[in-house]
């Protein structure tokens, strides 16, 4: 069986996702309206992972990638996406059909903190997959303007 995923962060990175779920293609793009795109998940590291965060702004949207994933390949990604919950969501699709697909949202049990920020790595990989995939312009934009922490593991 093939299920939809709908990624928006990290998982935009079609390595990144291929190594968590070989069975990965892209569908194509797409994005989810009542949305918006925050960093306030505390990864293992102390710092921000992305959430497709419930608004009640039906004008807010968050753009990510439809991939369509084996699914025998579906425990592994939910392993790999501690901390979310796994949640259907409707898609625009490709700018023209409607599809069912499910995207990890944050497990808001632990707290969710709006003051935390991206690792640069992180933000790099996020930013590298909506390029890879040509999200819209201005979305990409929004992306890049996310303020990063300093990584002092890494030089910066």
């Amino acid at each position: 069986m093939i299920v939809r995923y709908f990624a928006y962060g990290s998982n935009m990175s079609t390595a990144r996702l291929l190594s968590r779920a070989p069975s990965a293609r892209v569908e194509g793009i797409g994005l989810v309206t009542g949305r918006r795109l925050v960093f306030h998940k505390r990864g293992r590291d102390g710092s921000g992972k992305a959430d497709a965060m419930v608004t009640d702004d039906p004008h807010s949207v968050v753009w990510g990638v439809v991939y369509l994933i084996e699914e025998r390949h579906r425990a592994a990604l939910d392993r790999a996406e501690g901390g979310y919950w796994a949640t259907p969501v409707q898609v625009v699709l490709n700018s023209c059909e409607v599809a069912d697909c499910f995207l990890y949202q944050a497990d808001p049990r632990p707290g969710l903190d709006p003051r935390l920020r991206p690792l640069p790595w992180y933000k790099a990989c996020l930013v590298d997959g909506a390029r890879e995939h040509r999200l819209p312009e201005p979305y990409l934009r929004e992306l890049e303007a996310w303020e990063a922490l300093r990584d002092p593991s890494r030089g910066g």
